[in-house]
Order: C-alpha cells, then structure tokens, then sequence
C-alpha cells in the first residue's frame, strides 16, 4: 500500500519552517490533523481539510484509521517517533503505510542550548505522567532531561530532589525553544519555589548530591529501609537473588502474588525499561504500603490488585514471570500460576518454613526447575564482642516452562 499517512515534526515555528519536501508533503494532504496552534500555523492556501486532535486521543486515532488510502498529514511537535504521537500511530498503522519526517525533538534541542552530550543524558517523559518517574534516574551526576505536563511539574521533581538530599541540583526550564518567545532560567531545586514557568516546556536535571542524599543504585537488592514495612518482606540479600533469578527484561510483565510491601515488584520494574509488574495483596495495610513504595522509589504504574490468590489470579494479563513469596504451599495456588504462564516464563518460589519446603520439592520434581538455599549472616554484638548471626534459611524454587 501506498504511504498514506505523513507524520511530519514541526518547530516553534510551527508550519512555516517546514522543508521544501514537507511542505510539498502538505500541499498534497487532503486531511491535515494538529494541535490548534500548528493547525493555525498552516497557510492560507492550504486546501486540507483541517482536524484537531480530539479528546480522548483515541477518538482522532480511529479517525485517521478510517481514512486510510487517503493522502493524511500529522502535525506534531519535534521528532513523533521519541515520546511522540508516531509512537501511538506505529502500533495501529505499518511502516508500508507511513512515512516520518522528524523536526529536532526538544531534547536535541535542551542538550544543545545546554552543551549536553545527549548520549549520555537520561531521556523521559513527564507530559500526563507522574513526577515519581524521575526517582530511578537520581543519582550523582546525572543528566535528565524531562518533557513535562505543565509549570507544577517542575515544583514536583524539584520537592522529590530536595526530600532526597539533592536540594543543590541543578534545574534549567527551557521554554518555547525555537520560538521568538524563547526563555532559559537555571535555579537550585530548592529554590524553585521563586519561579514561574509557562506550561510548555522542557526541564533539564544536573543532580547533585548533598552530604546526607540518599542515593538509590538501579541494581536490584535495595536496603530493606528504603521500603515501608511491616516486617514481611524478601530481605535485601535474598531479594538480589531473587531478582536475578526472575531475570526482568525490558517490557515483560511480573506478578508478584503475595506481594507484602512490594519489594521485589518494584525492584522489577526498577531493573528493566518498560517492565511492568502486578502486585497482587489481600492485607488492606499492605496494600497501603505497597502504593507507598511504589511511588517513593519511582514505579508509580504499579498495578495493585487487592484479594486472595488463585480467585484473584482469573483474567489477568498473562505473565512472562511469577515471584511466588508466601503461598508457595497452597498447591492451588502453584497450579495456577503455572497454568497462566507462556512458554518460555520463569517461576520463582521462596520458602522458609519446613512446610514451605516440603511444598517446594514435591513442586520441583513434578514440574521441573531447580532448588538452591540462600543462608545469610550478619555481624550483631555478642556483648563485648561480635559473632555472625544467622538469617533463616531460604529455600528457593526456580522453573523454567518449556
């Protein structure tokens, strides 16, 4: 099929400042669709009918779904294959059927005003997302570069820096760039209380760590303070291994039953870009804990499902891995979730209690896997003197389904 649908990045400049090829690409379009202000931007000559994208989105989306074979441009701010509306578009239209002529996306366009190598520039959006997502991404020496939602934004990630110890960090809000009303302030984060911002611009992070910050490495096996807790929880020693044995990858889904405070959901997400995970929880201050963590350590789309496995377990999206913490003795349970796992996912059982274990071999020499035991000692005073004192022991159950 022929490229019907042009998805075409525009300036600050908006329509104007689009090239000698893309403005042949629009003079073509029978259907131009925009935001008001690029809609606005068009020549007077312009014949294309002219859409705005409707709310929801989805509405325009089966709109330009419906005019298919039909010569369509889209008009969207800076690259629409990064954090942009082609995004949207590539997962309902294929590449036969489209062609993409980005403009520089503004983060090209922060790293340059900033001198920034953007290679070496964390990159996210925060435009309808929460200010949370920003927490992985802290740490010494980073350089962030966020599209934001709107002026409280920028108050939101700069409250997260100063609660996590990098109140000195760096911000720069860089506004309308390309655009005759282009604005560039740099502050403290714990000043940014002094200034405003318009709602339309790029923020830019250069963190800095005070003498008490509290640095979290992406590496799973977090300290069990960094989590709220009521004491059932995969211990930091364990909870590494545990992670290492589910072995999260970019986009794949976790379900974490039996959840407690949600460590090891959050620790999956935390590992993988785009890993997604569902805590399932029955114990309402749990359940309260588990939100909690989510949001102090930067997984706010956690789904957490409240009830008791398996009855909770029906119609959920299918797994690519299951963390089973406590019910790995329920061999109702077990079914289940080996039942509702795809070839090629990977279980992963903990157990501690002797019933717990007995469980754990009997799961193992039915549905394969292997069993290794985790046994972990730190040093404790012994009056004047210190001695190892041992953890319980934990018994761990690894299958993978063919």
């Amino acid at each position: 099929m022929n490229k019907w649908l042009t998805l075409l990045g525009v300036g600050e400049d908006g329509a104007v400042g689009l090239s000698t090829a893309a403005q042949a690409l629009l003079a073509e379009a029978e259907i131009v669709v925009g935001a008001p202000r690029h809609l606005d931007s068009l020549a007077n000559d312009c014949r294309a009918e002219r859409q705005a994208w409707a709310s929801p989105l989805s509405a325009s989306i089966e709109r330009i779904l419906g005019w298919r074979g039909r010569p369509v441009v889209v008009l969207a701010t800076g690259d629409p294959m990064h954090f942009g509306i082609g995004a949207t578009l590539a997962k309902r239209i294929a590449r036969e059927e489209m062609q993409v002529l980005p403009a520089p996306s503004a983060f090209s366009l922060a790293a340059a005003r900033l001198g920034w190598v953007l290679q070496d520039v964390e990159c996210l959006s925060l435009h309808g997302r929460p200010a949370a997502l920003v927490q992985p991404l802290i740490r010494p020496g980073a350089r962030i570069l966020a599209l934001t939602g709107g002026a409280a934004t920028v108050h939101e990630v700069a409250a997260i820096l100063v609660a996590r110890g990098f109140g000195d960090s760096r911000l720069t809000v860089l506004e309308q760039m390309g655009g005759a009303a282009e604005r560039v302030t740099a502050f403290a984060a714990k000043d940014s209380d002094q200034h405003d911002f318009a709602d339309f611009h790029t923020l830019a992070l250069d963190c800095v760590a005070g003498p008490a910050a509290c640095v979290l490495a992406r590496v799973p096996g977090l300290p069990d303070e960094a989590f709220q807790h009521d004491g059932q929880m995969t211990k930091r020693e364990v909870r590494a291994v545990t992670l290492s044995s589910l072995a999260p990858l970019p986009g794949e889904l976790l379900w974490d039953v039996g959840a407690g405070c949600g460590s090891v959901a959050i620790e999956w997400m935390r590992a993988a870009r785009g890993a997604a995970a569902i805590a399932f929880e029955r114990h309402p201050q749990r359940l309260a804990m588990i939100a909690a963590n989510a949001t102090a350590l930067g997984t706010p789309g956690l789904e957490i499902v409240a009830g008791g496995a398996p009855a909770v377990l029906a119609g959920q999206r299918p797994p690519d891995a299951i963390f089973l913490g406590g019910a790995v003795s329920d061999p109702e349970v077990v079914e289940a979730c080996w039942e509702a796992l795809p070839a090629g996912g990977r279980l992963v059982a903990n157990a501690v209690t002797l019933e717990g274990q007995a469980a754990v071999i009997a799961h193992q020499e039915r549905l394969g896997g292997e069993i290794l035991r985790l046994e972990v000692s730190l040093a404790a005073q012994v009056g004047r003197l210190r001695a190892l004192r041992p953890r319980m022991a934990v018994t761990q159950w690894r299958a993978f389904k063919s």
